[in-house]
């Protein structure tokens, strides 16, 4: 049950966006549980209940609304939790890391925990267990599936991560007394062929424009490519290769999500991925209501609401950047990466001439020779640094997505070339750790007029936990003048 009923209750009837996915309300004469956004008539009050999160309202016998769509909302994604291996088995259980084979205990020993202390962990901090959390995930991406998509139901089954058909029917049946085939409907299903659409939907303001604005000028040559107003770009998950493409409907406060066929069977990895690039679980106004009465950032917050940290969908593609990236500009960085793409990036067809390569796997990173990103204008101590961020991760020494932000700055920083600020960086656009601050870029300096990176941290004190964000409103006041 939810703490404070009465906020979620005034949220609830004011049908308040920034509350979206923050929780959730069931209706107990109706059995079912909607978004607080949700556009039925308000229940009475002493007919709601209210629940963190969906796995929760179904844990308790309510069915999710065909109306507002709970599979719709945005994420949670709390900012100073006490209960950090929580949400990260949260986080990875919404990867898939319980789907088909997948297991709690396995989830448990990449997390460093045991298996009944992540179970006890979990059930504390969401109410529900693992497999309930897992459960839900799948129940709910299948009706988004359903909905959205002409996939077949067997498709639809294997691509929200039941091990079979059998189960996808029975835990449908059980959860929402309707069959899959009952629930499909005609409409909001005019999908390209090789082609699936999905909806995710984000709490704005949203800074779309400013978004690709921040990525343009850093994107990899081939690999990756704004079109439009759309980002566009390939990736390989597993075995899988593909593309994607994400566009913004302003009206509808949501993203739209156009992916490639042969990417169905890592769908749940996908959307994660993507969610993280474009920081749809960010909660605008919390941040607004610190940053925006603050004297040096209050102007550029009010100037552009709803500031986003971009992200990324492939870690090693990003620490390689950022590597590639120090100590010179955007532009010189963006070159190499680009070449680096060139040489040791696979080609890779796509409906878009300005995608035609995959990223470099660290694979193929660890292969080559020092001597050969030297030749592609890369100085040998970097490319030393790569190669030994690639053994890392081609090893699994380096847990990138299962410790926390502060042993992942440790863990980086302890290999040859990596400072603080590479570490920072990759903290703030990998993980979406809000606090993330790299101090000692000049950028940041220059927007804060200060010349001294420890001036810059005492000043930096009074934004915490949104550093990071405050970070981006700095460098947009320099592109701003």
């Amino acid at each position: 049950m939810f703490p404070n009923s009465d906020t979620c209750y005034r949220a609830l009837a004011a049908r308040d966006s920034r509350f979206d996915g923050v929780f959730f309300v069931g209706v107990t004469t109706t059995g079912i549980y909607c978004r607080p956004v949700c556009p039925a008539r308000t229940p009475g009050r002493s007919r709601c209940q209210f629940f963190f999160h969906a796995a929760t309202a179904e844990r308790d016998g309510f069915r999710p609304c065909l109306r507002c769509r709970p599979e719709l909302a945005p994420g949670l994604a709390p900012v100073d939790s006490n209960s950090r291996i929580a949400h990260a088995a949260s986080a990875r259980i919404q990867s898939g890391a319980l789907d088909a084979t997948g297991s709690v205990d396995a989830l448990a020993l990449k997390l460093g925990v045991g298996s009944r202390q992540l179970r006890r962990i979990v059930k504390s901090e969401f109410g529900v267990t693992p497999t309930d959390l897992a459960q839900t995930k799948r129940l709910l991406l299948a009706k988004q599936l359903i909905t959205e998509t002409d996939l077949t139901l067997i498709d639809v089954a294997f691509a929200s991560g039941f091990g079979s058909v059998r189960r996808f029917n029975v835990a449908f049946k059980s959860c929402y007394q309707l069959t899959p085939s009952a629930m499909r409907r005609s409409t909001n299903r005019t999908n390209e062929s090789g082609t699936i659409q999905l909806s995710i939907p984000y709490r704005p303001p949203y800074a779309w424009d400013e978004l690709l604005a921040f990525l343009e000028p850093r994107l990899t040559v081939g690999v990756e490519a704004i079109i439009g107003d759309s980002y566009v770009r390939s990736i390989q998950i597993e075995e899988c290769r593909g593309w994607f493409k994400v566009s913004n409907q302003l009206e509808a406060n949501k993203l739209v999500l156009v992916v490639s066929v042969d990417l169905l069977p890592v769908l749940s990895q996908l959307l994660a991925h993507v969610r993280c690039l474009f920081d749809v679980n960010a909660q605008p106004a919390v941040i607004a209501e610190q940053l925006g009465s603050d004297s040096l950032l209050g102007h550029c917050v009010k100037q552009c609401p709803g500031l986003r940290i971009p992200g990324a969908v492939d870690g090693f593609e990003l620490i390689v950047r950022a590597i590639l990236g120090q100590q010179i500009s955007v532009k010189a960085a963006t070159t190499l990466a680009a070449r680096v793409a060139e040489h040791f990036g696979e080609s890779f067809t796509t409906p878009y001439s300005e995608v035609s390569r995959l990223s470099p796997t660290p694979d193929r990173i660890a292969a080559a020779s020092v001597s050969d990103f030297v030749e592609l204008g890369v100085l040998k101590s970097r490319a030393e640094s790569i190669q030994s961020i690639a053994l890392a991760y081609r090893d699994g020494t380096l847990p990138i997505r299962t410790s926390s932000p502060t042993q992942v700055i440790d863990q980086l920083k302890t290999h040859q070339g990596i400072g603080d600020w590479t570490a920072q960086y990759v903290a703030m656009r990998l993980l979406h750790w809000p606090d993330a601050f790299p101090e000692s870029d000049l950028g940041l300096l220059k927007a804060a007029n200060v010349s001294k990176p420890r001036q810059l941290r005492e000043i930096a004190e009074r934004w915490r936990p949104w550093r990071a964000y405050a970070a981006m409103y700095l460098w947009k006041s320099l592109s701003d003048g």
